[in-house]
């Protein structure tokens, strides 16, 4: 039975359908990761299925429990860090842990606190509050805060965004040590890198899924070869490459190019000729494995295509 098995589940603000007969089965232990740009209904999803939003239609399971009617044995199981996550300022990371015990009924908390703060080595900060600490630790400290009633799920959604790449990976190490203790792990991540580190993905935009698999197979559903270019005049290269009936994709990427083609050793002088006749120069050019970013936009690309082609 998966820890968390998802039916047709949608939720309709007015005239806005947030969720769209959403499917998804999530397995026990496992890190799964909810990939979309703000909008595509993360959080929604999130937020219905720790019972803060009524879902509009459809039902969900979690650990065997009905979304509704068992709504309040749920809530004991499972733990939740939104992206607003509601930290005291005027609390110290102690007082904070102790609160948040407090209300999830653990009153027997002192073991359970020292263990999390050496978990997520906070203990040399434990008397600061919360207010004083750099975004990686509050994040740290919301984590802690989550974990303090033993869930055997926990939901966080974008719990990396505004987080220094040190305090990410740092996180990220906490992260792998829960999935030791068999907890099931469900995150939400506008990041793509690191979705890529999830057992399985479901890539949503709409509301709607528009794969789920592996990150490893997902990759595999991209069609043809990305080309990744490094020139001069970024924005100016994008703009001439989109008219090259040969390019499927073209996205810039920083200081680089991302295209997509059916044959690179073949159609690639025929790039650079172009690019050479518009008097951008070419630094270097490779062929790159495909990123669950390129599959996203891909996948977005062909949809899109397809609405316009049914005029819709």
């Amino acid at each position: 039975m998966p820890a968390i098995d998802i039916n047709n589940l949608s939720k309709r603000f007015d005239e806005i359908i947030a969720v769209d007969n959403l499917q998804l089965a999530i397995k026990k232990g496992e890190m799964f990761g909810i990939v979309g740009p703000d909008g595509a209904g993360k959080t929604t999803t999130f937020r219905m299925l720790c019972g803060i939003l009524t879902p509009t239609s459809g039902t969900a399971t979690i650990l065997g429990f009905d979304l509704i009617k068992d709504s309040k044995k749920i809530n004991k199981e499972i733990g939740y860090l939104s992206q607003r996550f509601s930290l005291y300022g005027d609390l110290t990371i102690d007082e904070n842990i102790e609160f948040f015990a407090e209300i999830n009924e653990v009153y027997d908390f002192k073991t359970r606190r020292e263990e999390l703060l050496e978990f997520t080595r906070l203990t040399p900060f434990r008397k600061r509050l919360a207010e004083q600490l750099s975004g990686g630790m509050k994040q740290k400290l919301a984590l802690a805060c989550t974990l303090i009633h033993h869930p055997k799920i926990i939901f966080l959604d974008e719990p990396t965004t505004g987080v220094d790449p040190v305090s990410r990976r740092d996180f990220w190490k906490i992260l792998s040590s829960l999935l030791k203790l068999d907890i099931t792990i469900v995150m939400s991540t506008p990041y793509l890198d690191e979705a890529e580190r999830c057992s399985r993905v479901a890539l949503m935009n709409n509301g709607k899924a528009m794969v789920v698999d592996t990150p490893q197979n997902v990759k595999g559903l991209m069609k043809g070869e990305v080309v990744e270019i490094v020139c001069d005049q970024i924005r100016q290269a994008a703009r001439v490459l989109k008219t090259n009936p040969q390019i499927k994709d073209v996205h810039a990427f920083g200081d680089r190019l991302n295209i997509v083609m059916e044959n690179s050793k073949r159609d690639f002088p025929n790039v650079q000729k172009q690019l050479d006749s518009e008097q951008i120069h070419v630094q270097e050019w490779r062929v790159i494995n495909p990123s669950l970013e390129n599959i996203f936009i891909s996948l977005m690309t062909s949809t899109t295509s397809s609405l316009l082609r049914k005029g819709l």
